[in-house]
């Protein structure tokens, strides 16, 4: 598989819900209820924590 373009991350980051806390982005699994489902993880492009599903 090959590693996504600049562009392709940018599109991906864009998407998705920013956190400014770790903890944010935790409590927000937890109220809907998919805290086992998903992790955070500090975005390297815009420095704030999104949540993913690994």
């Amino acid at each position: 598989m090959k590693k996504p373009t600049q562009e392709e991350r940018q599109r991906m980051c864009t998407g998705k819900r920013k956190y400014r806390r770790q903890g944010d982005a935790l409590d927000a699994a937890l109220l809907a209820g998919v805290e086992r489902h998903r992790k955070a993880y500090l975005c390297p492009l815009c420095h704030h924590w999104h949540l993913t599903s690994r």
